[in-house]
């Protein structure tokens, strides 16, 4: 009887796609290197919402056998300071992050790397109670430097609001 209940459980998990198929290598796909340009010690310059110029640090790795993508990042000051955790899931074809930070956000996000840029989004419902996309689009991908913007768009991507843009520069 329990080894009939162990395979029945089994066969839910792989039927729901909850089981990540193994691979000789974990994560060793090319799609689970594609967030590997962020990988290393940020320089970030921005302007806030003033005109005001700001700057801040963000130090990414990859962690757990190279399968986690570990984000840290915070203002110069450390009035802000954030954390991400991003992976690839083969099953989904897609990449899946978690951020919170010192403000109490969570934030979740999927998203793909197409046409050299990494952008992920997710959902939300707003002050207002409609709903509203949000992104981040990695792009203008180099070596030692990229952009990062933080958009929103209340017609279902039809227009984007950008809401902050930084510059990466590699230290």
């Amino acid at each position: 009887m329990k080894k009939l209940i162990s395979l029945l459980l089994i066969l839910i998990y792989v039927l729901t796609g909850n089981i990540i198929y193994s691979q000789d290598k974990p994560c060793s796909s090319i799609e689970a290197s594609q967030f590997d340009f962020w990988l290393g010690e940020w320089k970030l310059e921005w302007q806030n919402e003033k005109g005001i110029s700001e700057t801040g640090t963000n130090t990414i790795s990859k962690t757990m056998g190279g399968c986690v993508i570990e984000e840290n990042f915070s203002t110069d000051d450390n009035s802000f300071i954030g954390r991400s955790i991003s992976v690839y899931n083969p099953n989904k074809q897609y990449w899946q992050q978690i951020w919170v930070d010192n403000s109490g956000a969570y934030m979740d996000f999927t998203g793909v790397y197409n046409d050299r840029k990494m952008i992920l989004s997710r959902r939300i419902i707003n002050k207002l109670g409609r709903e509203v996309i949000q992104r981040m689009v990695f792009y203008d991908i180099q070596q030692n430097e990229f952009w990062w913007n933080w958009e929103s768009s209340s017609d279902e991507g039809k227009s984007w609001n950008l809401m902050w843009k930084i510059h990466y520069l590699r230290k």
